[in-house]
């Protein structure tokens, strides 16, 4: 299910996560060749993101067991 980014915080291990706008969040890690995500390492990327649609995982399952 597709959910808006809304703001980004940094976990304990200084990674980035999206919160996303159902509440959930996802990490948006830049780990090539697996993940390429050259905007997360700059503020200017991350904030020109915002608002770009993310496939979260946790709101699929919420209504597969609805």
């Amino acid at each position: 299910m597709l959910q808006p980014i809304v703001s980004y915080h940094q976990d304990d291990e200084d990674h980035w996560v999206a919160n996303l706008s159902c509440g959930h969040t996802q990490h948006v890690r830049h780990r090539p060749p697996w993940e390429r995500r050259d905007w997360v390492t700059h503020r200017e990327g991350r904030n020109a993101m915002l608002g770009y649609k993310l496939n979260c995982k946790l709101c699929e399952l919420d209504s597969e067991m609805e």
